[in-house]
């Protein structure tokens, strides 16, 4: 190539532009973080067998440079900010720290520890920091039982703030969160317009599955026998850390606050899963049908720690005694944070 006057500048190939850590060739996870700056890779199978030539160094005249075709483009050097350089440096750990869910080794898992249980079961897990989700059995439409009270709650706080409530009311939200109290549960289902407040609660949380049941059902209202999904669930349970949830800061504080605070003996289910030093926020539901005799038995929550929201939904029914539901219950929660993130000694 002949040398050109003036103006000496390095050049060097830039290979393709991968996360950091990903091998030439290979497709960057589907789920990465919200807001994670997405870039071309190569699909397996496209990634170049050739390796990257050495820098090449050119002397050029002002204005355009010509290369040689087989270098490609030049590199470009950029200056950015501080402030922009430690947001980039963020973005990299939490794209780094994002791992593929193993669905199939999760679900076999769960496949071993239900044979023999008495089912359905349905479950979900996703972490809210960076999207990774695993679900089990989603399409399973089954009966909220108490945890109903948690969007009973919610529904409330959507009409008044905490602070504006008569003390009995806010005394009753207590009884039903903390005791699971059904009577003080039946008082707020009255308050918030019964099954249609119910339902219009949950279309403004996004719930798509979830809709309130009209009429009595034995001696209580008919919150308890609401069918739901995991999906539903979670989503819920998500409006709670979310700053775009329609619950404003304050009043998701406050249920989180009673859902922090459940009586010892009923604060078991996701509560199993949790690490030590993680923060649970959950919410039972235990109810036995008079149709069959069996038990439903489900829990949805949140595990809070080391930068992480986990919200989890596990949903059963068919158990003859509630202690098995519960076992059954939290083996699965367990079993599926496993793979989430693992517990410090």
């Amino acid at each position: 190539m002949r040398t050109l006057p003036r103006l000496a500048i390095a050049l060097a190939l830039l290979p393709p532009l991968l996360a950091p850590g990903t091998a030439a060739g290979t497709a960057l996870p589907t789920h990465a973080a919200p807001g994670t700056v997405s870039a071309h890779v190569a699909a397996p199978g496209q990634g170049s067998a050739h390796a990257a030539p050495e820098p090449v160094t050119v002397r050029a005249a002002p204005g355009p440079v010509r290369m040689p075709h087989h270098l490609g483009p030049p590199a470009i050097a950029v200056t950015v900010p501080a402030k922009k350089a430690k947001a980039v440096k963020t973005v990299q750990a939490k794209t780094e720290a994002v791992k593929p869910v193993p669905t199939k080794k999760i679900t076999e898992r769960l496949d071993r520890f239900l044979a023999g249980r008495p089912g359905p079961v349905t479950a979900m897990v996703k972490d809210l920091t960076t999207g990774r989700v695993y679900r089990y059995h989603p399409g399973e439409r089954l009966i909220t039982a108490s945890t109903a009270k948690a969007q009973i709650l919610m529904a409330l706080l959507l009409g008044k703030p905490w602070r504006r409530l008569p003390e009995p009311v806010r005394r009753d939200a207590e009884l039903m969160i903390r005791y699971s109290d059904n009577h003080a549960a039946d008082r707020l289902w009255l308050r918030i317009g019964g099954a249609a407040g119910f339902t219009e609660a949950g279309r403004r949380f996004g719930l798509r599955h979830t809709r309130g049941v009209p009429g009595d059902c034995v001696d209580l209202y008919c919150w308890g026998i609401t069918e739901t999904s995991v999906d539903d669930q979670v989503r819920l349970m998500k409006e709670l850390v979310s700053g775009k949830s329609p619950l404003k800061a304050k009043e998701r504080a406050q249920v989180l606050k009673l859902m922090g605070a459940v009586v010892r003996g009923q604060d078991w289910g996701v509560s199993a899963a949790a690490c030590a030093g993680e923060r649970v926020r959950l919410k039972n539901g235990w109810l036995k049908r008079v149709s069959n005799g069996r038990w439903a038995t489900v829990s949805v929550g949140l595990i809070r720690g080391r930068g992480h929201d986990y919200a989890v939904a596990v949903l059963t029914e068919g158990s003859a005694e509630v202690g098995d539901g519960i076992a059954t219950v939290e083996g699965v929660a367990a079993r599926i944070m496993r793979d989430f993130r693992r517990c410090r000694a």
